[in-house]
């Protein structure tokens, strides 16, 4: 299967300017995803989708190709990750190229190896559309709570009242590394994940929000733990 690797980078981040190639634990955070997928050897073609010169030329630097910029119509605040990749998959096929299979791999998932990228990739197969990476919540979301009109605190599940934890059924969330999907599937449903998509489950430690100043210095915290193991 042709295997084609895409790294979005909008260049108008505004929580924190600059996020896709701020330094992190030393060279452009960008950089990370990018020698992971080539290093995995899975894909035909690692790209950078972005509207930003400055990115581009960090994204060639580091091993990626950058064959065109992305539109104005998907460097907006609106424009969602489906529409990045429509975008790049009508390119490339306008210049006679097409792929089987689609990674959509974020820009900032320092966390991201070679060998996850190739564990998630195996588990497509025939019965298998999709796969994409999960982490365990860390606390069962059926012991939830939520404050009402009057704040008083409420169990969103009073029936777990008095389950023990180790008794509730385990629950996962994204944990916005990356995706893989079937080219056939996205065109046909417009979605990274689909009916049968299965997860690859990541370790807490793997994963870690990147949307403020404190989650960038705990994600250098975690960095270093992990390699200094």
């Amino acid at each position: 299967m042709k295997t084609l690797c895409i790294i979005p980078a909008r260049g108008g981040s505004k929580r924190i300017p600059r996020k896709n190639i701020k330094p992190f634990m030393g060279k452009p955070i960008m950089a990370y995803s990018i020698e992971a997928a080539l290093a995995s050897g899975v894909f035909d073609e690692v790209m950078v989708s972005t509207d930003s010169e400055e990115f581009a030329e960090v994204a060639r630097q580091y091993g990626a190709k950058v064959p065109f910029m992305r539109s104005e119509k998907t460097s907006n605040d609106y424009a969602i990750t489906a529409d990045v990749i429509n975008e790049v998959l009508s390119m490339y096929h306008d210049r006679g190229q097409d792929f089987d299979v689609i990674c959509c791999l974020y820009s900032t998932a320092p966390f991201v190896t070679s060998e996850r990228l190739k564990e998630a990739y195996a588990l497509l197969g025939d019965e298998v559309d999709a796969s994409f990476t999960v982490v365990e919540y860390s606390f069962p979301v059926q012991r939830s709570h939520r404050i009402d009109k009057d704040g008083y605190i409420q169990m969103v599940h009073p029936e777990h009242y008095a389950t023990r934890s180790q008794d509730l059924e385990k629950t996962y969330h994204d944990a916005g590394q990356f995706y893989f999907v079937k080219t056939a599937t996205f065109k046909s449903e417009r979605v990274l994940w689909c009916k049968r998509t299965k997860p690859l489950v990541l370790s807490e430690l793997e994963v870690q929000d990147l949307d403020t100043e404190t989650d960038w210095k705990l994600a250098e915290l975690k960095y270093e733990l992990i390699h200094r193991k």
